[in-house]
């Protein structure tokens, strides 16, 4: 399917974040994280609940500014006040949310096209593409279904598919497992770790350390741990 293929070259450093450190209301979350991802890897981000997994991705979705360091993306050093790259960089980003954020009156299959609407590309050329990804996720039968009426698992298969659906380079997931049962839990896994051969560089964060035991029969993945608001490379036991 071509919408979910990506240029794999391994040359290219897709995440690169320079002794970043961020904080809310005065308390340090993360200090002097640093990190080196590169393009075509398969990446977990693990750690206690409260250790900055989600601020760390929101970090690298350039959803959030560092108070210090530096971020470079798919090569490219982020300008702080420059809002046209930061908008063109994150159109190479697509990402998957714990709590699905599907738009409640719209269907699965709307919701899937939402990127591209939001983008301006004519839906006309993308129908195809559409329809697709439904039947790569397990949803043909319910494209026309509102979420209302999806279990959580069919939610977060519909939110990976909306996340594909720009052709990203890279896909964050956040804790995309988390309200889900283990069997659906490995089925979201074989998706994200299919996205992965297809050339994508994949970045997971999950506290569920059963989840990325089961990955290592799937995929070469490296696990990095936030600790006391530090980045480390987990141990090989994980």
């Amino acid at each position: 399917m071509q919408v979910l293929t990506g240029v794999l070259n391994g040359n290219l450093t897709v995440i690169s974040l320079d002794r970043i450190s961020f904080g809310y209301d005065g308390r340090a979350t993360l200090e002097g994280v640093e990190v080196t991802i590169p393009a075509g890897s398969f990446h977990f981000l693990t750690g206690p609940s409260g250790a900055g997994k989600t601020t760390l991705l929101k970090l690298i979705h350039l959803e959030h500014r560092p108070h210090k360091g530096s971020i470079a993306l798919f090569g490219e050093n982020i300008a702080p006040s420059d809002a046209a790259q930061r908008t063109r960089l994150r159109r190479r980003i697509g990402v998957v949310f714990q709590d699905f954020r599907l738009i409640d009156h719209m269907s699965v299959a709307d919701n899937i096209a939402l990127p591209l609407r939001l983008q301006g590309k004519p839906m006309a050329t993308h129908r195809e593409d559409v329809t697709e990804l439904v039947e790569w996720v397990g949803l043909t039968e319910r494209a026309d279904a509102l979420p209302r009426t999806l279990s959580a698992g069919e939610k977060q298969r519909a939110a990976i598919a909306r996340a594909v659906i720009t052709s990203p380079e890279l896909i964050i997931a956040d804790e995309p497992t988390g309200n889900i049962d283990a069997e659906m839990g490995m089925r979201i896994l074989r998706l994200l770790v299919e996205l992965n051969r297809l050339g994508k560089t994949v970045l997971v964060a999950t506290h569920d350390l059963g989840l990325i035991r089961a990955a290592k029969s799937l995929v070469q993945a490296r696990t990095l741990r936030l600790s006391e608001r530090r980045l480390l490379l987990a141990a090989s036991e994980l």
